[in-house]
């Protein structure tokens, strides 16, 4: 029995005697390609507004909305095939004041339905000409973190949300979501109504 043991220890010893220290893997992220920067304008004629935005996104115009027509032919998507996302866009032409009212109060109230989860929600307001808004940047782990609603606030509303294809990890999606903020900061920057 003792030299079964002896033999365990001598086996455990020379085993041991490994040069290579093996250490756990660190933790890495994929690579992202990031394409380069230009801008197509957007201007269709079956929208009131022009835009600038960025070339690897493609225009999908909304077929049906929840099995319905959309409520104006002008619904449409800015599908980011790169990063698998969707910025959904829908315009209402304008009926009243109170029409106003209530477009209005519907961005707040879809922005709100994301509070549950945010950590914290920054709302900007967007002045530039007859161009006026607010944008809606939520951080933590929300389905949309970037909202925002453009209007002259007579005639035209024109509404966007930016949405990612995947669960989301904030910290896992964050060099992604800056790099379409400023795509989409600069869709604002260039909005013009017709």
């Amino acid at each position: 029995m003792r030299w079964i043991l002896a033999v365990f220890v001598l086996v455990n010893v020379w085993a041991c005697d490994s040069e290579e220290v093996y250490n756990p893997k660190p933790r890495s992220f994929p690579k992202i390609n990031f394409p380069e920067r230009n801008y197509v304008t957007f201007d269709k004629d079956y929208c009131d507004f022009t835009f600038e935005y960025p070339d690897y996104a493609n225009v999908e115009k909304e077929q049906f909305f929840f099995g319905d027509q959309p409520v104006d032919e002008c619904w449409f998507d800015l599908h980011l095939e790169p990063f698998n996302g969707d910025l959904h866009c829908s315009y209402i032409p304008l009926q009243d004041r109170a029409h106003f009212d209530k477009m209005v109060n519907d961005a707040f109230t879809m922005v709100g339905k994301h509070n549950i989860k945010a950590q914290y929600r920054d709302d900007f307001p967007i002045e530039k000409g007859d161009v006026s808004g607010m944008l809606f940047e939520l951080q933590g782990d929300v389905a949309s973190n970037f909202q925002f609603y453009l209007t002259d606030s007579t005639d035209h509303f024109f509404r966007a949300s930016l949405y990612f294809n995947s669960k989301v990890f904030p910290d896992s999606i964050a060099p992604i979501y800056n790099f379409v903020k400023e795509d989409m900061l600069h869709m604002i920057e260039t909005f013009e109504w017709n």
